[in-house]
């Protein structure tokens, strides 16, 4: 620019030659002839968009609030960075141990949750996924595999909706040698299916072990009462 715009002035002396005497702008025509000046669009050419300035602003404030932090922290920057570091260690190690946060449901849905398959089909999808590494697909297929080879012999009814749990307790009326079997087998088929938790292969050998005991043992009856000799 060949002159100067002065804020706050309340004129403006141009000279224009050295024998000429000074010309005076009131303030208010001056401010406008520089807002005019300023407003050309080659004054803007290299201005920083309305994004840029808003990023700038945004690491403007994310750095004073890291240098304040560092200044409250004993060890200053090395300090905070330990203290962030530890953090997000603890959330990693939480995450790893805990899955992903879900919400618990109101009750627990029902073990079957498509068409009716037979114990053997469920057998068969659970050693495939177990042939895959799929722990999680293996101990669910298994679970149901063991509730639907107790339909299939009666000892339980068929029974849509039926949960788990439910399962478990009714079979070990009468199987009630391996009641507790059954209960675990049922907080596993929970744990991994509404607990968001990862099943293992020992927790798979397990099931697996319990289904084919269950096909080999006898169920308890109830004893009839006899009635009195003719």
């Amino acid at each position: 620019m060949t002159g100067a715009v002065l804020h706050g002035l309340t004129a403006v002396v141009l000279r224009t030659g050295d024998d000429d005497p000074p010309v005076t702008i009131p303030r208010a025509p001056a401010r406008e002839a520089a807002e005019r000046e300023l407003s050309d669009p080659a004054y803007q050419e290299n201005a920083p968009s309305l994004l840029q300035r808003a990023l700038n602003r945004f690491w403007e404030w994310v750095d004073d609030l890291f240098t304040a932090a560092s200044g409250a922290t004993p060890g200053g920057g090395l300090g905070l960075f330990v203290i962030i570091i530890a953090v997000l260690a603890l959330i990693a190690a939480l995450w790893w141990r805990l899955g992903t946060p879900h919400r618990a449901p109101s009750s627990s849905p029902a073990l079957f949750d498509d068409r009716p398959r037979t114990a053997a089909e469920h057998r068969a999808a659970a050693e495939a996924h177990a042939a895959q590494g799929h722990w999680n697909q293996a101990v669910q297929e298994r679970m149901r595999a063991m509730v639907r080879s107790l339909e299939e012999r009666a000892l339980l009814d068929p029974r849509p909706g039926r949960t788990a749990d439910e399962a478990a307790a009714e079979a070990s009326q009468t199987l009630p040698t391996h009641a507790t079997e059954l209960q675990a087998a049922a907080q596993s088929f929970d744990a991994v299916t509404y607990g968001a938790r990862t099943a293992t292969e020992p927790t798979y050998n397990r099931l697996t072990t319990l289904d084919k005991a269950l096909t080999q043992t006898r169920p308890t009856l109830t004893n009839t009462p006899q009635g009195p000799p003719n």
